[in-house]
């Protein structure tokens, strides 16, 4: 679960509607001042996943390019091969009923998800690589706007993967095609899935930057390692990237890379961000 900030806006008309609720928002636009799942025990065996469907882009949220928090965001032109590895939230009944940046309406019990890049809509397989449980959904919204994460999940599909207590979980998102979505189908059923689904393994680490001199990167390693005063700091490097990668890690969680992070950008060290591998 994430802080949400006002979705970005669009084109004319909407872009007066978003900016007078965004004005309002503290008094009128959400009744619930802290983001929580619903207060009622739902059972989510039976909502089945979002289908892949030919459908055209959404006439809202697709600009090519928006700007968050002074961050300016470029949407993709295409969703087609699209994967990625990074950390998943959830919202729920704060935004219930609310308007999406797509302009459809938010339910907490559909399988729906918010992504800062990819076209609206598209759908994607996420699987949480902590249990190796897998869910579709369909992005139809724009988010989340907090570092270091990659996705935004309905309630309903963070239920589903069992990331609803502990807020986030390291996922794989994969965009698909209409078709692919049967590959996976079994997956999504949560009683069978917590009895056959496996962990994949992965490492977590914060990445604090990239250099192509060898010498720039040692200098940020020692910084930090003074910094902080761990031992777990290298400087790697990417044959594919050619590139000197200054890396934390592998740490124990999402946790732990949170608090990391926020003291080496309170430091002016440099602005990490969490890689999965």
């Amino acid at each position: 679960m994430k802080t949400r900030s006002c979705h970005p806006a669009f084109s004319g008309v909407v872009i007066i509607l978003l900016l007078s609720a965004c004005g309002t928002a503290k008094n009128n636009r959400y009744q619930i001042h802290q983001d929580r799942a619903p207060d009622k025990n739902i059972d989510i065996s039976q909502v089945p996943d979002a289908i892949p469907r030919n459908q055209p882009r959404s006439k809202y949220g697709n600009p090519s390019s928006y700007k968050v928090r002074g961050q300016t965001y470029r949407v993709m032109k295409s969703s087609r091969g699209y994967t990625a590895r990074g950390v998943a939230s959830w919202y729920g009944k704060k935004f219930h009923g609310h308007r999406t940046s797509s302009g459809e309406t938010y339910n907490m019990y559909a399988m729906s998800a918010a992504h800062k890049k990819l076209p609206l809509p598209t759908w994607v397989r996420v699987t949480h690589l902590g249990n190796g449980r897998s869910v579709i959904v369909k992005v139809n919204d724009r988010g989340p706007f907090h570092d270091n994460r990659l996705i935004d999940l309905s309630w309903a599909a963070a239920k589903k993967l069992g990331i609803t207590k502990t807020g986030t979980g390291v996922v794989e998102v994969e965009a698909l095609e209409p078709g692919q979505d049967q590959q996976t189908k079994k997956k999504t059923d949560p009683a069978e899935t917590k009895a056959t689904a496996t962990a994949l393994q992965y490492h977590l680490y914060l990445q604090a930057g990239a250099f192509v001199s060898r010498n720039n990167a040692q200098q940020l390693q020692h910084k930090l390692q003074q910094a902080l005063q761990i031992q777990n700091i290298r400087a790697m490097y990417s044959e594919e990237k050619q590139l000197y990668r200054v890396r934390i890690g592998p740490l124990a969680n999402v946790d732990e890379a949170d608090q990391l992070a926020e003291k080496i950008s309170q430091q002016g060290l440099a602005q990490p961000h969490i890689v999965i591998d």
